[in-house]
């Protein structure tokens, strides 16, 4: 097989890829050297926008396989027979850092999957947690903002951290989860996934049920036990999990995870002790036990990082028939803010871009235009809508399609926070006495101590009223190694 041909991006054959035209050999570079302004240019403009939040990942195709029916509660096609395979991609990530950042931060991992369905994509969105720090999204700018550098030093900030998280006490539940050893997973590997929101799932009959997904990691739940073992990590390799994932699957490893669900009638969301539409709290698996769905397998790495990891675009507005969001407030934000900062990151066509094209699916609309439009842009067809016979080029809507009807009641429209039947405190002392076992517990009081040491005085004594509120151990616990820390 005869080698491919060096050219320029319009396809010119390239005679000498090592030297710039010049006038002699000495002499300074000619402005008709096409091929080495094509280049520069190119390279000048290689680093898109880096993604605000989880800039920093890894990620792997496969397939997600359906083992148990539950066409009884979505139509979704993804879902429609046990056995059937549905082609995914991954993508894990830090939450704070930079694409330069470490992977054994202590931070939150994104857990992002894209189903290519028959119906379009279905972005599943998620964490390593089942929870989140706050539940309004007009908070999400402002928490974010904590997690960067000071506007000054261009350092990272505790007290910053630690007073927003003083102000707004729901941040604590999942902050607790942070400082525990959950907060530096082993690798991508070790580590479950959540969607963290409650989501709709809607039958052929057009009856819906809550849902929360779980990803239960077959490979087994392993973590840095404490933050010197992942701070020697990170200076032994601070790309650790990107590594660790890629190169196992090279090798010829899978990983794998049991996808599993918390199916709740409609009618328990207006009695259930918590509100199952605030992302700071779970839903008691003895109350709605897990249900198997399926498995999720990786087994092919990408050809090439930048194409497919990095220019992957997920969102959870991405949802298919049968999959459908809920009235927790951070979804709904999310349901545009990640659609609106890919467009920002990638361009009006980040969809048409391949790891994001949903290939098993057509796509046929009347947008039009934008940079990189490089599907035909719509072609001859005509605007909707429109009186002429229905084609491939001209597409009809699909009633079929149309989400469950849903009722509003008749509210007062205004600023007011959500109504919770039970405190933010609860189950934050469920997971600090029942979940972690003692040495986990100083592990998670160590953790949170070597931080808010850093905060001011003030900051702190708030922070340890909110964790006494949780559990009276727990914050005299934090009060006392702070006492201890002050005196060093």
């Amino acid at each position: 097989m005869s080698a491919a041909r060096l050219t320029t991006s319009w396809g010119a054959p390239i005679d000498d890829n090592s030297n710039s035209l010049t006038v002699g050999p000495n002499g300074p570079i000619l402005l008709q050297d096409s091929h080495f302004i094509d280049k520069l240019q190119h390279f000048d403009r290689e680093r898109i926008p880096e993604r605000v939040v989880h800039a920093k990942g890894a990620g792997a195709h496969g397939y997600f396989e359906v083992t148990h029916d539950i066409t009884k509660y979505s139509k979704a096609k993804v879902f429609s027979k046990v056995g059937k395979r549905t082609p995914v991609f991954v993508r894990f990530s830090t939450v704070g850092g930079e694409r330069g950042s470490a992977d054994t931060a202590r931070d939150p991992r994104g857990f992002a999957i894209k189903h290519y369905t028959e119906d379009g994509i279905w972005d599943m969105v998620g964490n390593n947690t089942p929870i989140f720090f706050i539940r309004d999204p007009i908070l999400f700018p402002d928490f974010i903002h904590t997690q960067k550098r000071n506007a000054q030093s261009n350092l990272r900030d505790a007290d910053a951290v630690w007073d927003f998280a003083s102000l707004h006490p729901e941040t604590i539940h999942q902050f607790s989860f942070l400082f525990s050893d959950r907060g530096t997973p082993y690798s991508y590997r070790h580590m479950h996934g959540f969607s963290s929101h409650t989501f709709k799932f809607v039958n052929d009959a057009g009856e819906g049920v809550w849902v929360k997904l779980h990803y239960k990691t077959r490979t087994g739940i392993k973590n840095f036990t404490d933050a010197k073992e992942a701070q020697r990590m990170e200076g032994v390799d601070p790309d650790w999990a990107t590594r660790d994932l890629f190169q196992h699957i090279a090798q010829g490893g899978t990983a794998e995870w049991d996808v599993m669900a918390q199916f709740i009638p409609m009618k328990d969301a207006a009695t259930y002790k918590y509100n199952i539409f605030d992302v700071t709290k779970t839903v008691s698996q003895r109350d709605y036990p897990l249900q198997s769905i399926g498995r999720l397998v990786l087994n092919r790495n990408p050809e090439n990082y930048f194409a497919e990891v990095e220019q992957a675009a997920f969102a959870p507005a991405h949802l298919v028939p049968g999959i459908e969001p809920s009235p927790d407030r951070m979804l709904q934000g999310r349901l545009f803010s990640y659609v609106d900062t890919h467009k920002h990151r990638l361009g009006a066509n980040a969809m048409q871009i391949p790891i994001n094209c949903p290939y098993a699916s057509r796509v046929a609309n009347h947008q039009r235009d934008g940079t990189m439009s490089v599907n035909g842009n719509g072609g001859s067809a005509k605007n909707h809508p429109n009186t002429l016979p229905k084609s491939a080029t001209n597409p009809a809507e699909v009633p079929a399609a149309a989400i469950q009807k849903f009722h509003v009641h008749n509210e007062t429209v205004a600023r007011a926070p959500q109504q919770h039947p039970n405190s933010d405190y609860e189950q934050v002392g469920i997971f600090y006495r029942q979940v972690l076992k003692p040495d986990e517990r100083q592990r998670l009081v160590d953790n949170l101590v070597g931080s808010l040491s850093q905060a001011r005085r003030e900051v702190q004594m708030r922070m340890v009223d909110i964790f006494s509120k949780a559990d009276p151990e727990y914050g005299a616990k934090i009060a006392e190694g702070l006492k201890k820390h002050a005196k060093m």
